[in-house]
């Protein structure tokens, strides 16, 4: 959950609604339009990697910028600053982009890249490009990850890559333009939210999320900001996005992964312990995602980041408190089955689609409105975070506390727990 969900909250305009097609089964095509390569210098193009848990400085304490919603922080920028701004980025475009693209806004930055919202010249459409500085290894780490796994999707519930350019020292990603804002502020925004809403949610999430498992690929960074609404419209669906922190893997390839990455909140215990893992770390996720999709709350959270780990590990939360009294018994078994500390316990995605509390839209739950306690503990966890991250920058550096998604599990942290946990874990 971020340090401060005002933090993440955009008011953007409306984009044109449109529903990709399912591709054929077992499809894993390059679906990008068009690739626009650097024809300089071969010295920039930058190579594969996997890292794994020895190395250090590997992406996992690198942040994956955002994809098309907008940084919103404590304090708000002036309109004459954000022009300037897109002046000055505009400026930094190539001409290939530019002479297709009419560069509009300025509407998320992070810190190797800046998302600008653009329209395609000739027909009018809206969409967002990113731009990646590959000039850094961090860069260039980020933008391999998103762009080997967006090279191979095209799902409806999945954010799609419409083209790339590549120059010598930044890559420009011309991503679909999602204008319906983040998960949480359709909740707020909305007068009432039942168990019912929270399975048709859920419904286009697994699925997204059973494709991408389907082609090998694990997310490793699901929770409530990546998840977005395609279109303002209450008919939207909603969108997986950000994919810098996600694994690809090819048919026969090893399907455990090792790098420690994630975050805090959301992070499956085996990664904690620095075991190798499969693409159940998702699903657990997903089942903190729906926690919090219930009652506004987290199941595991505390400003001490090696507490909050014990928490995880011990894999021990309570539905204490409203709204709980009022969710139903199979809303929490849902929960429950994917919240299991053992990995092999967990649902898989297919298992969570076929769950009876998914399949009958919680037919059989109580239809009663959870809004404002919900809503109420959103509001009342993101104040607190604002103030608590306006009260930290008076003793870190605003780098480490600009943006949510600085906030990625430190390796020094898990040392510590690690030495304490790993003979319980290797017994």
């Amino acid at each position: 959950m971020p340090s401060s969900m005002t933090e993440h909250y955009s008011v953007m305009g409306c984009g044109t609604s449109k529903v990709l097609p399912e591709p054929p089964k077992k499809l894993q095509l390059d679906m990008v339009k068009k690739v626009e390569p650097f024809l300089g210098s071969k010295n920039d193009q930058y190579k594969h990697f996997i890292t794994d848990s020895n190395q250090t400085d590997v992406k996992k304490t690198y942040v994956s910028p955002p994809y098309p919603h907008e940084y919103v922080h404590c304090h708000t920028e002036n309109t004459d600053s954000r022009k300037n701004k897109v002046a000055r980025y505009r400026a930094k475009f190539d001409p290939r982009v530019t002479a297709k693209y009419d560069i509009k806004a300025l509407i998320g930055r992070g810190s190797f890249s800046r998302v600008v919202r653009v329209e395609h010249k000739a027909s009018k459409q809206p969409y967002a490009i990113k731009m990646i500085e590959t000039k850094y290894r961090e860069g260039r780490e980020v933008c391999e990850s998103e762009l080997s796994v967006l090279r191979r999707v095209r799902h409806t519930n999945i954010i799609q890559l419409i083209e790339v350019f590549e120059t010598q020292e930044r890559v420009y990603m011309v991503m679909e333009l999602a204008t319906g804002g983040e998960l949480f502020d359709r909740i707020i925004a909305k007068g009432s939210f039942t168990e019912r809403d929270a399975t048709r949610v859920l419904q286009m999430v697994l699925e997204g999320v059973k494709y991408l498992h389907t082609l090998g690929i694990t997310h490793r960074d699901l929770k409530p900001e990546n998840l977005l609404y395609y279109h303002p419209g209450t008919d939207s669906k909603i969108m997986i996005t950000d994919f810098g922190l996600a694994s690809a893997r090819k048919k026969g390839d090893d399907c455990l992964m090792k790098t420690t990455c994630g975050t805090p909140e959301y992070i499956a215990p085996e990664i904690l312990v620095r075991k190798p893992y499969t693409n159940s770390v998702d699903m657990w996720a997903l089942g903190v995602i729906s926690y919090i999709l219930l009652s506004g709350t987290m199941p595991f959270e505390d400003d001490n980041r090696t507490r909050l780990y014990r928490q995880i590990l011990k894999g021990k939360y309570s539905y204490s408190g409203e709204p709980w009294p009022s969710v139903s018994n199979l809303a929490k078994d849902f929960i429950d089955r994917l919240l299991m500390v053992e990995p092999g316990e967990r649902m898989t995605a297919a298992q969570s689609i076929k769950h009876p509390w998914v399949v009958s839209m919680a037919a059989s739950s109580s239809m009663k409105n959870l809004h404002r306690s919900i809503s109420q503990n959103l509001l009342k966890r993101a104040s607190s975070r604002c103030q608590s991250t306006k009260s930290s920058q008076s003793t870190r550096s605003s780098r480490s506390t600009k943006s949510t998604k600085s906030r990625r599990v430190r390796e020094r942290e898990l040392r510590e727990l690690n030495l304490r946990y790993q003979q319980h874990y290797n017994g």
